[in-house]
C-alpha cells in the first residue's frame, strides 16, 4: 500500500471507541498529532450514533466495554454497509475474541499495548484499502457508460477475474493472475483450469468450475488452493500454493455454456486465523498443547474408553526445585529448561499420547488405551529416569526431578474434572512424601484433601474468633543457666480439639496464604507482650520471631516491623528475626538487602533449623547473620547416633569459625546439655528448661528470676 499524502491524512476521519478515558484520550492525542481528523466515543452505543451522523473512514475499536461490546459496532458496520474499516485495538487476551472479530468483518486486530509504528502502518493500509474500494465502487457505477472503465476495474481488481468455456478452459483472465500467482494470462488462455489448481483441491475444483446449477443452488465462497509459478519472487507467498474463495456464476440460468467467476486471495486471512487457532490451543514457550487442548483431547479419550471398555490414564507432573533454578539462574534459563524438559518427556510417550503444559512448571499427560497401572507405571518410571540426566543450559549442568500423580479411568474418576482432580491430589501426595517419584490416586487422598480444606476453614475462623495464642519458650545460657531470651511460638486453642501445635496447621497456612495473617498476628502480639513486660520493669527481654518466605517477600515487610517497634516504643535489640535456609535461598539479593536494613535497626538475625537445608558456607558469609539454631532432630541424636553427633560437632565448629552465636533446640536431658557445654554451644532451648508458656506465665517467670530464683526451680509442671 502506498503512503497517504498530507491532504489525504487531514481529510481522513478516524473514530476512536474506548470506555477507558485515559486510553481514549491517549490514542486520540497520538492519532491527532499525526494529522488525522479524530473523533471519539466512550461506548458502543455512542459509536453507533456517531456512525449514523457523520462519515468516518476508520474506526479504532475496543472490544471489551460495559453494556454493548465492540462486536455490536462491527455488526452494525457490516449490516448497514458503512464504508469504513474497523481496526480492533483491545487488551482482550482471548484469541477466540480476535478470531471472532476478524470473522465478523474487522479489518485488523491490534493488542494493547500497541506499537505506534504498527498502529500507523495498519491505519495507512486501511486507508489505502478504503481508497481502492471506493475507486472500485466508482468504476462499477460507470461500467454501463464506458468499456474502458470496465477493463480498468477488471484489470486493476485485487481479485482474479476469469471466464471458462464449457470444456473448462480459460477464455479470459485479468492481469491480477500474474500479480497473485506469477503466471502470465497469455500463457493461460486456452489452458484447462486444472493447471492452476493444487493437487489437494482438484477433486473439489472439478465440481466448482463445472457448475451447472443456477440461482440459490450455485456454489459460492468455496475455498481452493491455487499453485504459484515461483513463490520466491513474491514476499506475500511462502508456499507453492494459496487459498482462494470462488464466487461462481453461470452465463445463463437455462443452459450451461461456460463459467465466469472471481477468485479472492484470502491467504493472509487464513494465515492469521491459523496463528490465532494455534496460539489459542498451544503453549507459546514449549509449543506443547495447553490446558484447553489437553482437556478437549481428554474428553475424546474418555468417550473412546467408555465405548471400547478400555482404561486411560491422566498424569500430573510438577518439577521439583524448579523455583530454585528460576531464582538463582534467571527466568531465561528457566524457560529454556522447561523447553528441554518438555522435549525429554515427549520422547518417553507413545504415539497418540498427549503432553500439555498447564502453566509454570506443571505438565499434564493424557495416556489413552493403557492396560492399567502397569502401563502407566512404566511411562512414569521412564520419565523419571530421563530427568535424572543433567540439562546443559549455557554450560551449566542443571538437575531437576519430578513429582507425578496418576489417575486411571474409570477407577479414579469417570469425568474430565474428576480425573484431573485425582491426578492433582496424587501429585501433591508425592510432594508431601519427599518428591521425585510417582503415585496412583487413592480414595484416601480425597479424605486428606477434605481434611486440609476443613483445617483451612477452621483456621480462617480461628483468626476471626481469636483462638490463636502466642507462647514463649525460654532460651538460656548453657553455662550460667540464666535466661537470655525467648522464642515466640504459636498455639491454636481449638474449641473442639483442644491445643493444636504449629506442625498441624502452619503448612496449610503457608499453602493457602493465611500465613501472612498468622505471621502478622504473632508479630503484633509479641511486640505488645514485650511492651507490657518492659512497663513492668523487665526491659532486657529479647524475643525471637519466626518469619516465612511469604512474609519476607512482601514489599512492606520492613515497614511493618518498623511501624510496630515505633508504636510500642521498642528498641530493635528486643527483637530477633528467625528465618530458615530455604527463605534465604529463594531470592538472595532481595533477602540480603532486607536483612541488612533490619540489622541497621539493631535487630538480630537467626537461621532456624540449621543443617536441614542448603547449609552453604557462602551464604553464611554473605548474609548479616548473628545466630545459628541447631535443629532439635540433631540434638536428640546426641549420645544415640554417631552420625547425628558428628553433625552437631560440625555445626558448632562452623559457628565458632564464623564467630556466630549458637542456640541448640530441643534439649531435654542433662547428658545432652553437658555434651553441648563441652562443645562450647552458647545457648540452650528445650523442655529441660521449660516449655512454651503464655505471656502472663512468662511475666511471672521473669519476676521470680529477677527476685533471685533459679530457672529450673521455677519451671511450670
Amino acid at each position: 500500500m502506498s503512503a497517504l499524502s498530507v491532504d489525504e491524512v487531514t481529510a481522513y476521519r478516524v473514530l476512536i471507541v474506548d470506555d477507558e478515558p485515559r486510553q481514549r484520550e491517549s490514542l486520540s492525542e497520538l492519532v491527532s498529532l499525526s494529522g488525522y481528523s479524530v473523533a471519539s466515543a466512550s461506548s458502543a452505543a455512542e459509536a453507533i450514533d456517531r456512525l449514523g451522523e457523520c462519515r468516518y473512514d476508520l474506526v479504532l475499536l475496543d472490544l471489551n466495554m460495559p453494556g454493548m461490546s465492540g462486536f455490536h459496532v462491527i455488526d452494525h458496520v457490516v449490516e448497514h454497509k458503512i464504508p469504513c474499516k474497523v481496526v480492533v485495538v483491545s487488551g482482550e487476551a482471548n484469541f477466540e475474541s480476535a478470531r471472532t472479530a476478524l470473522n465478523k468483518g474487522a479489518y485488523d486486530f491490534l493488542k494493547k499495548p500497541y506499537v505506534p509504528d504498527e498502529l500507523f502502518a495498519t491505519m495507512k493500509n486501511a486507508a489505502a484499502r478504503n481508497a481502492l474500494e471506493r475507486a472500485n465502487q466508482q468504476v462499477r457505477e460507470k461500467l454501463s457508460e464506458s468499456e474502458y472503465l470496465h477493463r480498468f476495474i477488471v484489470d486493476h481488481s485485487p481479485d482474479i477475474v476469469f471466464m471458462l468455456d464449457q470444456d473448462g478452459c480459460f477464455t479470459f483472465l485479468n492481469d491480477t493472475v500474474y500479480q497473485a500467482l506469477g503466471m502470465s494470462k497469455r500463457d493461460l488462455i486456452g489452458q484447462h483450469y486444472s493447471v492452476l489448481v493444487a493437487e489437494q483441491s482438484k477433486k473439489q475444483a472439478k465440481h466448482v468450475f463445472t457448475e451447472r446449477r443456477s440461482g440459490e443452488r450455485k456454489s459460492r465462497n468455496v475455498e481452493l488452493q491455487l499453485k504459484c509459478k515461483d513463490e520466491s519472487e513474491f514476499r506475500f507467498f511462502d508456499t507453492t500454493s494459496m487459498s482462494v474463495t470462488l464466487n461462481q456464476h453461470d452465463d445463463s440460468d437455462d443452459a450451461f455454456h461456460g463459467t465466469y467467476g472471481v477468485a479472492r486471495d484470502i491467504t493472509e486471512r487464513k494465515r492469521a486465523q491459523e496463528v490465532i487457532n494455534y496460539q489459542a490451543y498451544h503453549d507459546l514457550l514449549t509449543s506443547l498443547p495447553n490446558r484447553a487442548l489437553m482437556e478437549d483431547r481428554l474428553n475424546i479419550a474418555i468417550t473412546q474408553a467408555k465405548r471400547n471398555n478400555q482404561n486411560l490414564a491422566v498424569m500430573f507432573l510438577d518439577l521439583d526445585r524448579f523455583k530454585w533454578v528460576n531464582d538463582t539462574m534467571g527466568h531465561t534459563k528457566g524457560d529454556r529448561l522447561l523447553q528441554a524438559v518438555g522435549q525429554r518427556i515427549e520422547n518417553c510417550l507413545r504415539k497418540g499420547d498427549t503432553l500439555a503444559r498447564f502453566g509454570g512448571d506443571e505438565f499434564a499427560l493424557v495416556l489413552p488405551q493403557v492396560r492399567g497401572h502397569h502401563d502407566a507405571s512404566t511411562i512414569a518410571e521412564k520419565i523419571l529416569n530421563e530427568l535424572k540426566e543433567p540439562f546443559v543450559i549455557d554450560d551449566h549442568d542443571l538437575y531437576v526431578s519430578a513429582s507425578i500423580g496418576i489417575a486411571v479411568f474409570p477407577e479414579a474418576g469417570q469425568t474430565r474434572e474428576a480425573l484431573i482432580q485425582s491426578a492433582d491430589l496424587a501429585m501433591y501426595s508425592v510432594k508431601d512424601k519427599g518428591k521425585n517419584g510417582f503415585e496412583f490416586f487413592k480414595e484416601s487422598m480425597n479424605e486428606t484433601s477434605n481434611a486440609r480444606l476443613n483445617t483451612e476453614r477452621q483456621l480462617r475462623r480461628a483468626l476471626v474468633n481469636d483462638e490463636l495464642r502466642v507462647c514463649y519458650q525460654p532460651q538460656v545460657n548453657a553455662i550460667t543457666e540464666k535466661i537470655v531470651g525467648f522464642e515466640a511460638l504459636i498455639r491454636w486453642e481449638h474449641p473442639e480439639h483442644g491445643l493444636v501445635f504449629p506442625n498441624d496447621f502452619i503448612p496449610i497456612a503457608e499453602e493457602t496464604g493465611l500465613i501472612l495473617e498468622v505471621g502478622t498476628f504473632v508479630l503484633e502480639t509479641t511486640c505488645r507482650d514485650i511492651c507490657a513486660w518492659r512497663e513492668a520493669g523487665m526491659d532486657n527481654v529479647r524475643v525471637s520471631v519466626n518469619f516465612s518466605a511469604a512474609q519476607i517477600e512482601q514489599p512492606d515487610f520492613i515497614e511493618q516491623i518498623v511501624e510496630l517497634l515505633k508504636r510500642h516504643d521498642l528498641p530493635g535489640r528486643c527483637l530477633e528475626v528467625e528465618i530458615t535456609e530455604n527463605v534465604i535461598m529463594n531470592d538472595m539479593a532481595n533477602v540480603i538487602q532486607k536483612l541488612r536494613r533490619l540489622t541497621a535497626l539493631g535487630i538480630k538475625i537467626a537461621v532456624d533449623d540449621f543443617g536441614t537445608g542448603y547449609s552453604s558456607l557462602s551464604y553464611l558469609q554473605q548474609f548479616p547473620i548473628n545466630t545459628l539454631k541447631i535443629d532439635k532432630a540433631f540434638v536428640s541424636s546426641i549420645n544415640v547416633s554417631e552420625g547425628g553427633t558428628s553433625i552437631v560437632n560440625a555445626i558448632v565448629a562452623m559457628a565458632k569459625g564464623l564467630s556466630l552465636n549458637l542456640v541448640a533446640e530441643g534439649v531435654e536431658t542433662d547428658p545432652q546439655l553437658e555434651y553441648l557445654r563441652e562443645l562450647g554451644c552458647a545457648e540452650i532451648q528445650g523442655w529441660l528448661f521449660g516449655k512454651a508458656e503464655s505471656a502472663e506465665t512468662t511475666r511471672e517467670l521473669l519476676q521470680r528470676i529477677a527476685a533471685g530464683a533459679n530457672i529450673r526451680s521455677t519451671m511450670v509442671a
